[in-house]
């Protein structure tokens, strides 16, 4: 039974967020004086907060420096195998105090500055890779430009620039020394008895900037290698001879929009060509280092050289389709220019590779048209072809009867014009895929791709998604972190099933009254913030019902909007909404402008507008959800059943302390399943009866005609209540909602507005609401990404994660050469 510590004991733990002696603060404080200095060219009288916290960033990097390189040495004696994540995105967030805390220097310095970025799950899982020991590396696009930021000016979402990079990136070191070609466009020359040749491209080059990754308290600093697109020199200066020299320096730009700006990712796949351009370009630069490092391996430098070897020392893992064409580009690359033969080529090729599918949804899977690929990437294509027609004649030989089996199966799709299906390129190419929650993974399984799971049932896999804590409970919630930590010590940050332990505590009256009080502190503080950044003046000892997501039809923000309206009564709550549409996607644009309505009517009511308010929190971003996460009381996950893959807020909500209404979807159904069914506001239809319905048809208007609240709720939509100088104005939400709903808003209206009751409920007995916060806290050990990595090493990656410590810098080579040993040897 687990007991809170006592005084004595606490003074013997380590601090969870690290100790930081007298000297390292002298260290910190001479540093930082000298950055300022030197580096920044500043004195105190003229300095700005970005001056100090840019001081304060090249001084934590420089203590980063030396575990960085000696991790790298220590990769090339021991020459484990490689791992390699590629990604079009990694949302990185706060680095500062995310490396300070990996490190141990986080009581050196209470600073703490904003970041970038929607979404931690890639940096979530490099997080993790470096605290696990595993030698990895994260391959993406440095974007000059971000996403979007967003604004909201009279309820209508606007996008402006996101110049993440105007004032530098403290983190990144550029490596002109790595440069390296990418190839577009050209043709493909064919003579008899020799293998093609790609000719006449355009080239681009790739620079990379590298980003260190420190694992937490190990010494272990692994890599995340961006690449930006450069023009080459050379770039059209024959014009120069023709006097159109200017002209010529400024076509430098099409070649360098490749990295200009990230595309957003709003579930719908538009073939656009500077996208194929960007995806190709990652995959092309990356795999040429990938090939560099394994030639330069310790072992290929003083032996002949083998491709034979090439998967026992080199994973990589594609997340989603977007690196797919790393598949055909490494077969190029083995078959034209290591002169591999096809069928050892394509062994190997698929040992390398595995898949991670994000999406069920079949608008969001990416299908690129032969006309476009054929211009861009001819080699490839013809590449692409032959892996299709050795996988259809080998169909075929299976299933010879079943031409309909063979035409689901193939790789170019016919219907509406010839497209290249990616996710059967990556399925096909793979040697695993998965699917990043159980009931995603068995959706995949059963629907999606249940043509390739039935050939070949043992390559599909799930790998449940999970969070880092480090960034998600110790950054962003120190008084949570510490106050777990008191309870049942710190080996919960490096082993989150040290949560259940909570269990023993979730009748002490002292640890609930401690668990109440730092989310009362959370929601105090963020109250302020919002006073003070949004103007919004709200009640801390209200609920704080938030609903973080991307705008689209399928997370159905529209059911947590027309309960708004339903609410529209008095009741005690702040409802927070906070999300982005992607800027071309018009019924998100308007479900903004619904919502902000909604929130302009309620909160000018003279009555209800003290007791419940709608915000619309604009330009959500890591930074923000670091504020908004620990400072919520319910987290919405409100999505159909099988519709979401699997999220990750969920996850960072219920470790935080806040409890969850939502619907059997993703990962809320095994969050479930570990804290218990009773311990969640679970609500709606389950996967089966969404299949049901689908088959028996979804009729809007019977439940609109059936439930007087509903229809009261829409109809003030419709009515233009909301707009009263455009009545009309959401007039395509309605057509939707009754006419082209796949996400049948209306069928899960009933059950959500009960469910919503039970809340307000027992919101009202805090102290059995805080019990039952416990119970999910100590449930969320699961969600941990070190445990989602743990199982992508041991069953994708074929690695093992170590606890051996790489020496800190200031340890003699030997001490580095003696581990490397030790690491053969096991």
């Amino acid at each position: 039974m687990a007991t809170p510590l006592t005084d004595q004991e606490k003074r013997k733990q380590i601090s969870i967020r690290g100790i930081v002696g007298v000297e390292n603060v002298a260290e910190l404080k001479q540093g930082f004086n000298r950055h300022l200095h030197f580096t920044l060219v500043k004195d105190r009288n003229v300095a700005t907060p970005r001056d100090y916290y840019f001081a304060l960033a090249h001084t934590v990097r420089d203590h980063l420096v030396g575990r960085w390189i000696r991790t790298q040495q220590f990769y090339y004696e021991a020459d484990p195998k490689r791992v390699y994540y590629l990604s079009l995105e990694f949302y990185m967030g706060r680095a500062l105090q995310n490396t300070m805390i990996n490190l141990g220097l986080q009581n050196a310095s209470g600073v703490g500055y904003g970041g970038s970025g929607r979404d931690g799950r890639r940096s979530c899982f490099l997080d993790s890779m470096a605290t696990l020991g595993l030698a990895a590396y994260g391959y993406g696009i440095r974007y000059e430009y971000g996403i979007f930021n967003q604004k909201i000016k009279d309820g209508w979402q606007f996008e402006e620039a996101d110049d993440w990079l105007r004032y530098g990136n403290p983190w990144e070191k550029a490596r002109p020394e790595f440069m390296l070609p990418v190839h577009f466009y050209g043709r493909v020359e064919e003579e008899d008895g020799k293998e093609p040749k790609w000719v006449n491209t355009q080239v681009v080059l790739a620079m990379p900037y590298d980003t260190p990754i420190p694992g937490y308290m190990n010494n272990t600093v692994n890599t995340m290698r961006l690449w930006s697109a450069r023009a080459p020199n050379d770039f059209n200066l024959r014009d120069f001879n023709v006097g159109d020299y200017i002209q010529a320096v400024l076509d430098r730009n099409l070649a360098e929009n490749i990295s200009r700006v990230l595309y957003p990712n709003d579930n719908f796949f538009e073939g656009k060509e500077l996208r194929l351009k960007q995806e190709y370009f990652v995959v092309a630069a990356t795999l040429q280092d990938v090939i560099r490092r394994f030639k330069t391996s310790k072992k290929n430098c003083s032996g002949p050289l083998s491709f034979d070897s090439f998967p026992d020392k080199v994973a990589i893992q594609l997340n989603d389709t977007h690196p797919a064409m790393a598949i055909p580009e490494l077969m190029r690359i083995f078959v034209d220019i290591e002169k591999l033969d096809w069928d050892t080529a394509w062994n190997i090729t698929k040992q390398t590779f595995a898949y991670t599918n994000h999406t069920v949804l079949p608008e969001a899977l990416e299908r690129w048209p032969v006309e476009l690929m054929e211009r861009l990437l001819p080699r490839h294509l013809q590449i692409i072809y032959r892996i299709n027609q050795i996988h259809l004649d080998h169909i075929a030989s299976l299933f010879p009867d079943d031409m309909d089996r063979i035409r689901r199966m193939s790789l170019i799709e016919e219907e509406g014009g010839k497209r290249v299906n990616m996710a059967h390129l990556c399925i096909v190419g793979s040697h695993k895929v998965n699917g990043v929650a159980e009931i995603h993974s068995d959706i995949i399984k059963r629907d999606v791709f249940r043509d390739f799971s039935e050939l070949e049932p043992e390559k599909f896999q799930n790998k449940t998604n999970g969070i880092t804590p480090r960034r998600w409970l110790l950054l962003c919630n120190p008084g949570l972190a510490d106050l777990i930590a008191e309870a049942i010590g710190e080996d919960y940050v490096k082993d989150l099933n040290h949560l259940q332990k909570l269990n023993d505590l979730v009748d002490y009256d002292t640890f609930i009254r401690d668990v109440a009080k730092v989310k009362q502190d959370n929601k105090l503080k963020f109250a302020q913030y919002l006073e003070k950044v949004y103007n919004v003046d709200i009640n801390p000892a209200s609920m704080f019902d938030v609903h973080v997501k991307r705008i689209h039809e399928y997370k159905r923000q529209l059911l947590n909007c027309l309960h708004v309206i339903t609410m529209y009564n008095p009741e005690f709550s702040a409802s927070l909404l906070q999300s982005s549409a992607a800027p071309g996607y018009h019924m998100a644009k308007m479900i903004i402008k619904l919502i902000t309505s909604v929130a302009d009517v309620v909160n000018n009511d003279p009555v209800i507008g003290r007791k419940l308010k709608v915000i619309y929190l604009e330009n959500y971003r890591v930074s923000l959800a670091e504020k908004v996460i620990p400072a919520t009381d319910l987290s919405e996950q409100i999505s159909t059943a099988g519709t979401e893959a699997s999220g990750t807020g969920n996850m960072k909500f219920m470790l935080n302390g806040a409890l969850t209404i939502g619907t059997m979807d993703g990962a809320n159904v095994e969050m479930a399943e570990e804290a218990g069914e009773e311990n969640l506001f679970i609500f709606g239809m389950r996967v089966e009866d969404v299949a049901e319905m689908d088959k028996e048809g979804y009729d809007a208007l019977q439940y609109y005609e059936s439930l007087p609240e509903l229809k009261q709720a829409v109809d003030q939509i419709k009515s233009g209540y909301f707009s009263p100088k455009q009545p009309e104005m959401f007039s395509d939400i309605i057509n939707m909602l009754f006419h082209h709903d796949r996400f049948k808003v209306f069928a899960d209206y009933e059950s959500y507005v009960k469910c919503q009751e039970r809340v307000s409920a027992l919101y009202k007995d805090q102290r059995e609401w805080t019990r039952v916060v416990i119970k999910n806290i100590a449930a969320s050990g699961k969600f941990s990404s070190d445990r989602s990595i743990k199982e992508y090493a041991t069953e994708i990656w074929g690695v093992e994660p170590t606890d051996l410590k790489i020496p800190p810098p200031s340890e003699p080579r030997e001490a580095l050469e003696e581990t490397a040993r030790t690491l053969r040897k096991n």
